[in-house]
């Protein structure tokens, strides 16, 4: 990618928060991911006094002030004061976490980091969810609003856990007069990320649900950190969502990944997800796929108006993603050997979903002896 526009960058480098004096940012999960690349950013902003990093381990970036701890531990309280914002990143996503432990960390920590942070004088906390909270719907309009309804159920990868940090945000700032809450709301994101919706495109063929109506609309790291830093710098609050402008209808995207779709009914693919996941050998739910067969694309307005673009468009994005994913395979979410990928690849997706279903019914067998 190009570096960004002369005046774009010119305005972030000498736009300053409210008051004008540059504000000391605690970051949560900061050795890792999203967090580790906010650190390294505002460390390097003109605009930024100190960065205080938050994780159980160091990470790489020496220009922050490293504090390791988990971030459910109230100590944290102490590690927070002095800072004026704090951005909390530290979650647990990953398919292979156990619902239960991840449930506990996410919601735990994001409850011990907005307390900790108004008993700490800290005036804004910035939090990260994901647009899958509004949830994937026939009947959505396109794009959503900011202020849409939140229809989200938790039968997806860690969209429960996202809904309760959504409420958690809701009450803060009545629970803690003076504490601000911003949450940001990412569309697909991509870049060094593994989720349900990245592994879609890692299959021998496109999953398409007879029926289903597929949209999608995707958002760099790179464009996310940009907008977790306008958060900061307060140049916008609230809630916002952000992702590329527009989005890709599935035509465009089998066209631009080259990858074919094979089309099921409805009652087909979710009742195999559901099965595959019930006995253990996928780690998505079939509340995943909702996300995969109806829109839930993002407008981005609020960010939009505070003069925040984004730098990626949806098909830089959908490249990024498929040379990320060249030579992993995937079948309903669930990653395949070597030995298993190449026999996919030869038979086509639907001979890969038949040999997942003869795996089921060997587990069953196996329960019954």
């Amino acid at each position: 990618m190009s570096s960004p526009d002369p005046q774009v960058r010119a305005a972030r480098n000498h736009t300053t928060p409210a008051g004008g004096r540059r504000p000391v940012v605690a970051v949560t999960g900061a050795a890792t991911g999203v967090g580790a690349l906010l650190t390294e950013r505002l460390a390097a902003s003109e605009e930024i006094k100190q960065v205080v990093a938050v994780d159980e381990r160091r990470g790489e970036c020496d220009a922050a002030e490293w504090h390791i701890l988990d971030v459910r531990d109230p100590a944290i309280a102490e590690k927070l004061r002095g800072a004026d914002v704090v951005v909390h990143l530290a979650l647990d996503l990953d398919l292979g976490s156990d619902a239960a432990a991840r449930t506990a960390y996410n919601v735990r920590g994001t409850q011990t980091v907005l307390t900790a942070a108004a008993a700490a004088g800290v005036h804004r906390v910035v939090l990260c969810t994901s647009a899958m909270v509004y949830g994937a719907l026939p009947d959505n309009e396109l794009p959503l609003s900011e202020d849409a309804e939140l229809r989200a159920t938790a039968e997806a990868t860690g969209v429960g856990d996202l809904l309760e940090i959504e409420r958690l945000a809701r009450r803060a700032p009545r629970a803690h007069p003076g504490l601000n809450v911003t949450v940001v709301r990412p569309a697909i994101l991509v870049g060094g990320t593994d989720t349900a919706l990245t592994r879609y495109f890692e299959s021998p063929r496109l999953l398409v649900v007879a029926g289903s109506r597929p949209v999608w609309q995707f958002c760099h790291v790179e464009d996310l950190c940009g907008a977790l830093e306008y958060a900061v710098l307060e140049k916008v609050d609230g809630e916002l969502a952000v992702g590329c402008d527009g989005w890709l209808e599935q035509e465009e995207v089998e066209e631009l990944s080259g990858i074919r779709r094979m089309e099921l009914p409805s009652a087909v693919a979710l009742g195999a997800a559901a099965r595959l996941h019930r006995i253990g050998l996928t780690p998505s739910p079939a509340g995943d796929l909702a996300y995969t067969m109806y829109p839930w694309v993002v407008s981005g307005s609020r960010l939009h108006d505070a003069g925040w673009r984004a730098r990626w468009t949806n098909e830089e994005v959908l490249a990024e993603l498929l040379e990320e994913v060249t030579g992993r395979h995937t079948v309903v979410g669930r990653r395949l050997g070597r030995k298993d990928a190449t026999a996919a690849g030869a038979a086509g997706a639907t001979v890969a979903l038949l040999g997942a279903a003869a795996v089921v019914r060997r587990a069953r067998k196996a329960r019954r002896r």
